[in-house]
């Protein structure tokens, strides 16, 4: 009888460690996908703020470019007549449509 008692504690003992062994491995598991599902989310993230930071970076290279060509009087005048239809004086002004 001895003997078929400690059988069962050892089985016991197996299930319960086998138990404990699955339930530690699954949690691992999902702790471990859970932050590589976050990595993965500010990988994206950050490819995106790259791509805008890129495309801003350029608008602001053409916006430079502008505040140059707007501190000549010439462009200016240019750009008036063009855009808003100012002529100097003695000019006239037909639009062509």
């Amino acid at each position: 009888m001895a003997k078929k008692k400690k059988k069962q504690k050892r089985k016991k003992r197996l299930l319960l460690l086998g138990i404990t062994s699955i339930a530690m491995i699954a949690g691992v598991t999902f702790t471990i996908g859970k932050y590589w599902v976050e990595i993965y989310t500010k990988y994206q993230e950050k490819k995106d703020l790259e791509k805008e930071l890129l495309s801003l970076k350029e608008k602001e290279e053409k916006l430079k470019v502008d505040v140059g060509k707007l501190q000549d009087p010439d462009y200016i005048a240019r750009y008036a007549r063009e855009k808003y239809l100012y002529s100097k004086d003695g000019e006239y002004i037909l639009r062509i449509p």
